[in-house]
């Protein structure tokens, strides 16, 4: 693979030709806001709309998981118009996110405190008006407790659900606000033949997917 050099925050990076900007980045150390990435998973699935930087020579924002570094690219993950939009995409998120921090068994480790940190932004921001679903907790696994209304819709769990198991468990439900990560039919995780590899508690970055001896 050809190599080509771009500048990201000021500092020169050597990257292979075609790379996606947003793993360039995290594997030389700077960190950019995501929920959605998973180093094993390619193309990026660009859900949750929280890794814009500035590009220059391009007239907005551009989100780094869908960029490819081309020789002479110089990013600025600092842009402030990048940032507005990283932060407002957050505030939606959290809008309608169960904020549970004191009692949820990923206080510490959550990765929506790390993106909450970094974007200079509160946790628990009401700049918009909470919605919640409402969405019954799944306590029916004798190892994994799922509170849907924690779910970022990140589609990691999924994923990794469909990649190493044999009869996968979970997919994606309902579409638009409506939309759930669910077993086949809504039914318990009991009920269906998980095979309790705990993969998809691994790669959950918040609180929905949790192993009930780590609450």
């Amino acid at each position: 693979m050809k190599q080509v050099s771009l500048t990201i925050n000021g500092n020169k990076v050597i990257a292979g030709e075609g790379e996606n900007l947003l793993r360039v980045a995290l594997a030389n150390g700077i960190y950019i806001p995501n929920l959605c990435y998973m180093k094993e998973r390619a193309p990026e699935p660009a859900s949750c709309r929280l890794c814009f930087v500035g590009v220059a020579g391009r007239e907005t924002p551009v989100t780094a998981c869908t960029e490819t570094v081309v020789e002479g690219m110089v990013v600025n993950t600092q842009d402030a118009a990048a940032c507005r939009l990283s932060q407002t995409g957050f505030e939606l998120i959290m809008a309608s996110h169960a904020l549970d921090c004191a009692r949820c068994a990923r206080n510490g480790t959550c990765e929506l405190q790390q993106i909450a940190h970094h974007l200079k932004v509160k946790i628990n921001t009401k700049r918009f008006r909470k919605i919640l679903r409402g969405l019954p907790v799944d306590d029916s696994h004798p190892n994994i407790r799922y509170e849907p209304d924690k779910c970022m819709l990140c589609g990691r769990c999924v994923w990794v659900c469909h990649e190493r198991v044999m009869e996968p468990t979970l997919g994606y439900a309902y579409r638009g606000f409506k939309r759930v990560v669910s077993t086949f039919g809504g039914e318990p995780l009991a009920k269906h033949a998980c095979e309790r590899c705990h993969a998809c508690v691994s790669v959950c970055p918040v609180g929905a997917l949790v192993l009930k001896d780590k609450q």
